[in-house]
């Protein structure tokens, strides 16, 4: 994880943007991955890149499930404390695709779990999208006489 984590983001400080960039790290709900063993060598390579991830304005948001999520959602968002990255973490109680209108600016980013909480099951609330920015081009009605929508 560390090796790929790293190659990542060494790609991502290539090049500037200027309004910087967003790194999403997400998955599934893991059956046999240990989530706070894999994240381990992801905390190793922010250690590494911490000053660029800041100098390159990166956003990071993680949504991860699974074996010891819990632990290894409190370990990167400690050592985000520590580097002073403000990585936004969440677990099974934020759906898989919610991150990424967050990160977007689409949504309003939904507040963290609180992760000194014992873990039970995941407990979802509907996310408001009434204030949600508008796709700027509104899709085309599909042709008279077919049954299918073009996308």
């Amino acid at each position: 994880t560390f090796v790929y984590a790293k190659t990542l983001l060494s790609l991502m400080m290539k090049y500037k943007h200027p309004e910087g960039k967003f790194l999403i790290i997400g998955g599934g709900i893991a059956n046999f991955t240990d989530v706070a063993a894999t994240f381990t060598g992801l905390i190793k390579a922010l250690q590494e890149y911490a000053d660029d991830i800041k100098e390159h304005n990166i956003k990071i948001l993680i949504r991860r499930a699974g074996p010891n999520y819990l632990e290894g959602l409190r370990k990167v968002k400690a050592a985000s404390d520590k580097l002073g990255l403000g990585i936004k973490v969440y677990g099974p109680e934020t759906h898989i695709t919610a991150i990424i209108p967050m990160a977007l600016g689409l949504i309003a980013p939904v507040p963290e779990p609180d992760l000194s909480a014992s873990c039970g099951p995941p407990q979802r609330k509907m996310i408001d999208i009434s204030g949600a920015k508008k796709h700027p081009k509104p899709q085309p009605a599909p042709p008279a006489g077919t049954k299918h929508t073009i996308v």
